[in-house]
């Protein structure tokens, strides 16, 4: 007797103990099934008392709002990229419906400025035809910005920090976070050099933050790169 006083001792009952006891014994409740209506919480909504029951049923409460939340936060998010795709579906289209094609570079910055609601986009295009040669978009460009344009595989996005292509925009002081598109012709391969870059631009940091999703933004840079493509 003495000896397993000693143990109990020194090696007391825990909470995990009791708790994995209970859950190997499912039936323990069944045999003192009287413990379930002395069992009492105290509420974290009403600072109350309240009995088992009634605490499993503020939790599942909790937990059907949580989901409602989700499904809302889904349907917003599913309302968002409809009307996402519309916008883009309009614009490929006046791309398409494009007769005079030295209108085009013009018209894909403002139609991204509207449709998207961009406040500043800029720009510039090389290695086009001679007759396309005196565009204002394919005036400026260093070779260094050519190769960089070239060496992005993907949109990228982050603060300004003193790119070229901020100096493309109508009011470039005003520009806090920006992403550049790399436009190429894919029908020559991912690796194909860039015949031209698109900025978009913003006042606010976030915007364009180096950890935001690019794939709409690529999306952009291909249908853009498709519809000036014919320029050169």
């Amino acid at each position: 007797m003495t000896t397993l006083m000693n143990q109990a001792l020194t090696n007391p009952i825990t909470e995990d103990d009791i708790a994995n006891y209970l859950s190997n014994t499912p039936d323990f409740f069944q045999r003192h099934a009287e413990l379930l209506a002395t069992v009492q919480f105290t509420s974290p909504h009403s600072h109350r008392a309240v009995s088992l029951q009634e605490r499993q049923a503020e939790m599942l409460r909790e937990k059907i709002k949580l989901l409602e939340q989700r499904i809302m936060e889904m349907i917003r998010h599913g309302n968002d990229n409809v009307l996402l795709s519309d916008k883009i579906l309009r614009w490929a289209r006046s791309l398409l419906l494009t007769n005079k094609l030295e209108a085009l570079p013009a018209q894909i910055t403002q139609a991204i400025e509207t449709q998207f609601a961009v406040p500043q986009v800029g720009l510039r295009l090389w290695g086009v035809a001679p007759e396309y040669a005196g565009l204002p978009q394919t005036q400026g460009v260093s070779d260094d910005a050519r190769v960089f344009a070239s060496s992005l595989m993907e949109p990228f996005c982050g603060l300004n920090t003193g790119f070229e292509a901020v100096g493309w925009l109508q009011d470039p002081a005003a520009v806090t976070s920006l992403a550049l598109i790399p436009l190429r012709n894919t029908a020559d391969g991912a690796n194909a050099p860039a015949f031209g870059m698109l900025v978009l631009a913003s006042m606010d940091a976030q915007r364009f933050h180096s950890g935001m999703g690019t794939d709409f933004l690529a999306r952009i840079g291909e249908l853009a790169s498709a519809a000036l493509s014919r320029l050169r």
